[in-house]
């Protein structure tokens, strides 16, 4: 800041000058005065070091300020007064944060001090409702004779039976706990296993009904046999074949059981082959 406002400040380097022939002007109108030319010259001796540094520190601070800066003394110092002017609307907006703060931190300090003031006087209440007690007096009689019933009790017990008795316990829990654990997976069904087949079902000629030879393979119904898709497969001759998609459970339904079902239409059915069997 103090760099800026003196590159823009405006100094009058020549001053000296004019005091000068201002000075010869008035000698020559009234004649020259002893005393006061000496003092006037001794001014002058100082407006003129004054200036010299006035000028030389102009001179440094332009240098320093670089090519951006403002050049010479009659600059216009309307960019300082605006930013003064920002910084009195700064000022003058903390001053209202700081007075918010302080209000705020007053008004915690007065409920701290009401909080502070409220709590001695629970603190004294809570011991003397607490201090007077019938049954607090009574007490060390009851717990006397609770310690002598419990050492009796103590002279009672069988030390060497309660390992007996606690394997007796735990062979127990053991056997409950498999019971429990073989009754959950009788439970639990097995899961099935399945098998997809694709047969080849042969006609015994061109005239054969492929429609009537499907609809008399479908016909087969058996528990855990599931028909799926089909089509004609050429063979040759105009003779075609049917190849149909079934699911079938190997516990169930068998391949011989499955073939010996289909071979029973010997009208239409000449033979039954298995093209492909996976397991599912």
């Amino acid at each position: 800041m103090a760099t800026n406002f003196l590159v823009h400040e405006k100094i009058w380097f020549d001053k000296f000058k004019y005091d000068d022939a201002e000075r010869k002007f008035y000698e020559q109108m009234n004649g020259p005065v002893a005393g006061s030319s000496r003092q006037e010259n001794g001014a002058s001796v100082i407006l003129r070091d004054i200036a010299r540094a006035r000028e030389n520190i102009q001179k440094s601070l332009a240098g320093s300020s670089g090519p951006g800066a403002s050049s010479g003394p009659g600059g216009d110092p309307s960019e300082l007064v605006i930013r003064i002017a920002s910084l009195e609307v700064e000022n003058q907006s903390l001053r209202g944060v700081v007075q918010d703060l302080q209000q705020a931190v007053s008004k915690l300090e007065a409920r701290l001090s009401a909080l502070e003031k409220s709590s001695p006087a629970h603190r004294a209440t809570a011991p003397q409702t607490q201090h007077v007690s019938p049954m607090r007096q009574v007490e060390p009689p009851a717990r006397k004779v609770a310690t002598a019933t419990e050492d009796d009790e103590d002279d009672d017990i069988d030390l060497f039976g309660s390992d007996e008795e606690g394997d007796k316990e735990a062979a127990r829990l053991r056997e409950e706990r498999l019971r429990q654990y073989a009754e959950r997976k009788a439970k639990k069904p097995a899961p099935v296993a399945k098998s997809s087949i694709l047969l080849d079902v042969k006609p015994w000629d061109d005239e054969t009904d492929m429609a009537q030879l499907e609809a008399c393979v479908r016909s087969v119904q058996l528990d855990g046999l599931t028909w799926g898709g089909s089509k004609l497969m050429p063979v040759g001759y105009g003779i075609h074949k049917l190849q149909i998609q079934c699911v079938v459970e190997d516990d169930k339904v068998g391949t011989d059981l499955l073939e010996e079902e289909i071979t029973k239409f010997e009208e239409h059915v000449q033979s039954v082959d298995i093209a492909a069997f996976n397991k599912i």
